[in-house]
């Protein structure tokens, strides 16, 4: 497989090359495991913000780090080889409903630096680990009408998001991240705006991380929101090469297998991710969710015997025992890569 020439990440591709990759589990429904009080996210910083605070999981970095580090480090102990940072709406769209847009590129400098330390804790020579700077949707959409007696109206541009995510990217970079994932995709030309600030940022920083883009699927349409397949979804992204392709959130493994087949299908010879809730959310389970770490990593272990995924990983309900079964079931698995023959040349595998 021909990938750019990478900087921070670089060891990755290679990484991927030769066995499936293990992705973190939830962050926001680890959170509220804790049952923290406005108090909690206030700390003595945000003691006197206007504004109420709780719920917002970002601000966390600030006032509880201790909490995000543990989590990081529960999920790295679990076996996780990737960890995202806490930092899905740590953007200014999305700080804006807490008044605290001001503060979003400091949230991303410190996101990834409890990231990075918790990587360095545990990584080694053979073993390295890795930060990842997630990106999220924001709430406001570019392509989607807020207002359904206008389906013309938009309460965002393309250029506020290109803003947005460039401000949140320069912050994870100076923090430490080794590569960028643009996460739980429901519009693409939102995706396209963070795609078209990353590339900005590594043009003129110089240094090239790897990439990886997740749509989500949003019911038994197969679509994302604003309208596309999942083929169409990967065709229209597919200009900026990035590392992987894949899908998060919205569904639990089981609802979400056809769509991970099409993209295994036309992704070609790039790498292939896969992290999805654990089921269906269900408020009498501990987690939130219907399915036990066994189940999620039942069906994952389903995918990557049939050759569906490279990295495999929980979105929403997942625990560090989902990741730790997780990466016990998929590791008996080559990756999806070492199945594809001439796509991969030399990496295919009986």
């Amino acid at each position: 497989m021909n990938v750019p020439a990478y900087t921070r990440g670089a060891r990755l591709p290679e990484i991927l090359k030769e066995r499936i990759v293990v992705l973190d589990g939830a962050m926001g429904t680890m959170i509220q495991r804790h049952a923290l009080t406005e108090d909690d996210y206030r700390g003595t910083r945000f003691k006197d913000h206007p504004k109420g605070l709780k719920g917002n999981f970002e601000l966390l970095q600030f006032s509880r780090p201790d909490i995000v580090l543990s989590i990081h480090d529960a999920y790295l102990a679990a076996g996780a080889d990737i960890v995202e940072t806490n930092t899905f709406g740590a953007n200014r769209i999305s700080q804006h409903d807490y008044g605290l847009e001001a503060h979003a590129h400091e949230m991303n400098v410190a996101a990834a630096k409890l990231a990075r330390q918790a990587c360095d804790r545990y990584a080694t020579p053979e073993r390295p680990r890795f930060v990842a700077g997630a990106l999220g949707p924001t709430p406001r959409t570019a392509s989607i009408s807020p207002d359904v007696n206008d389906p013309a109206a938009r309460n965002v541009t393309f250029e506020e998001l290109r803003a947005a995510y460039r401000e949140q990217a320069d912050g994870l970079l100076q923090g430490g991240c080794d590569l960028f994932v643009v996460e739980t995709v429901f519009d693409t030309l939102n995706a396209k705006a963070a795609i078209f600030a990353l590339d900005e940022l590594m043009e003129e920083s110089g240094e090239r991380l790897p990439v990886i883009v997740s749509g989500t699927v949003t019911d038994a349409s197969g679509r994302i929101l604003s309208g596309q397949t999942v083929g169409a979804f990967w065709h229209s992204v597919r200009h900026a090469r990035p590392l992987a392709i894949g899908l998060n959130c919205a569904l639990g493994a089981a609802l979400m297998r056809p769509y991970i087949a099409e993209l295994a299908r036309v992704a070609g010879s790039t790498f292939v991710s896969c992290y999805p809730n654990a089921g269906l959310p269900n408020p009498m389970s501990e987690t939130g969710f219907d399915e036990t770490p066994e189940v999620t990593a039942g069906l994952l272990e389903g995918f990557a015997k049939d050759g569906l995924i490279d990295i495999a990983g929980g979105c929403c309900g997942t625990t560090p025992e989902h990741i730790a079964q997780i990466a016990m079931r998929v590791g008996r698995y080559a990756p999806r890569c070492r199945r594809q023959g001439a796509l991969f040349g030399e990496l295919a595998v009986a």
